[in-house]
């Protein structure tokens, strides 16, 4: 036990960098051999990694060692690492690339992955590409982008396993070891009718262990969840996390399968939604991480133009009450803490409401049940806090009024907050919008504007 003990915390102190992923002194060895141009070093470090992590030497490096790096790798750069990029750098390597590199690139991704590559470029350089590519994929690639963006249609990939419903098990079985278009990895096969319409699933471990006499159609599951191709991505996350699928068909209006969508797709997803609901929460409209100074600044001054536009209209609550906060300094003092805490209240009521609403938690039918428990808790947390602040008001100023004022404001505030933090991504969602675009914002006013107007229009009354 003792032994086994000591492994395991030896297992604990293991740095997850050191076993998988990047190391800075892989960092370190990469840019000594690109500052000595030595490509037989170059070849040494990175032959050994995954894409994945070659992506993320790529982005450990300036905008000019990754021109530099792309170039003295040449065609020995795996085409995959184009798939894991951060969008800005993948756009700042595929500029790097010559028309007929770029071609090579598409070619050699799954289809998946080339048409969210093909996706991101101007309509002329999609065209100019897609010009270059294989006839039979130009088709394919032309028919995924006309679905709509973030649809099932653009995240499926077209390679998919499926057979006939009137074949045997080992009929199946042959197919899958001679024909060439067969999947390098798939989980399942597809059953299909004559109609090319999904009936059914056999997943390959299933099939292994059946006989080669049994009919396919005996052993498949038939509770298969079908993906409209113009399904929004978001929802087929949904789906995936609901049922715990790891692959689904995507099919067309007729029902017909047209692609397949797998668990590692979707788990791009949910990082990607997840990642779009944060940034936006916090007023900022993408991953602006890689981008250039001047693309951040512009990204990012809307958002504080519109900060500033609420925040002079709480000024100007403030500046309404100008003779009470003259004649009573303790005002002044006090105001930043009934707005903060009704800030701050009402933010987590948010983070709350726009994840339950991504994740299809908050529903119509339990909406009005959340609405009173947020207010609920809004109120005894006022109360608590009432409680707290209105005797620390009381002992800093020696004067008991103005601990009741700050108590009755607090309560209130919270009380606000507390509404207006699921009520604000409530309307917004119902409205059509996302939830997750400018709710802190408007959140923000909110409780500043009725905090200030709470606790100075209460001195005003009591104290004055």
């Amino acid at each position: 036990m003792g032994e086994l003990g000591d492994r395991h915390g030896e297992t604990d102190d293991v740095d997850l960098e050191s076993l998988y992923g990047l190391t800075d002194e892989l960092v370190r060895e990469t840019l000594a051999a690109i500052e000595s141009q030595d490509r037989g070093r170059l070849r040494e470090l990175t032959e050994p990694l995954h894409a994945a992590d070659m992506a993320d030497l790529f982005q450990a490096l300036s905008a000019q060692n990754r021109a530099r790096l792309e170039d003295l790798l040449g065609d020995e750069l795996d085409a995959e690492v184009f798939a894991h990029l951060d969008e800005a750098v993948r756009e700042d390597l595929i500029d790097e690339l010559d028309s007929d590199a770029l071609v090579k690139v598409v070619n050699e991704l799954d289809s998946d992955d080339a048409v969210g590559l093909i996706e991101e470029l101007e309509r002329d350089e999609q065209r100019a590409l897609l010009d270059g590519v294989p006839a039979a994929d130009r088709l394919l690639y032309e028919q995924a982008l006309a679905f709509p963006e973030d649809s099932a249609g653009r995240l499926m990939r077209r390679e998919y396993a499926a057979v006939p419903s009137i074949w045997s098990v080992g009929e199946t079985i042959d197919y899958m070891r001679d024909d060439p278009d067969v999947p390098e990895d798939f989980y399942g096969l597809f059953v299909v009718g004559p109609d090319n319409k999904p009936a059914g699933v056999v997943m390959t471990s299933r099939l292994l262990r059946s006989h080669r006499p049994v009919a396919v159609s005996d052993i498949m599951e038939p509770e298969i969840r079908l993906i409209p191709a113009a399904m929004d991505q978001e929802d087929v996350a949904f789906l995936f996390r609901q049922y715990g699928l790891v692959e689904a068909p995507v099919v067309d209006e007729d029902g017909r399968i047209i692609g397949v969508i797998t668990v590692d797709d979707v788990v791009d997803v949910i990082d990607e939604e997840h990642e779009e609901d944060m940034l936006k929460l916090g007023g900022v409209a993408v991953d602006d991480l890689y981008e250039a100074v001047a693309d951040t600044i512009k990204s990012r001054l809307s958002w504080l133009l519109l900060n500033l536009l609420t925040a002079i209209l709480a000024s100007i609550v403030i500046g309404f009450f100008q003779a009470e906060i003259e004649k009573v300094v303790a005002l002044a003092v006090l105001m930043p803490i009934v707005a903060s805490m009704g800030g701050n209240a009402g933010t987590q009521t948010l983070t709350v409401a726009v994840r339950a609403l991504a994740m299809k938690e908050l529903t119509p039918s339990n909406a009005l049940r959340i609405v009173g428990k947020e207010v609920l808790v809004g109120g005894v947390n006022g109360i608590v806090f009432a409680v707290l602040m209105g005797t620390i008001a009381y002992f800093w100023f020696g004067d008991l009024l103005i601990g009741i004022v700050i108590g009755i404001a607090m309560i209130l505030n919270l009380l606000v907050a507390g509404l207006a933090g699921i009520l604000i991504p409530l309307a917004i969602d119902r409205a059509g919008a996302d939830p997750a675009v400018g709710s802190s914002i408007v959140l923000t006013t909110v409780t500043d504007v009725l905090g200030f107007l709470c606790f100075l229009g209460l001195a005003s009354v009591v104290l004055l």
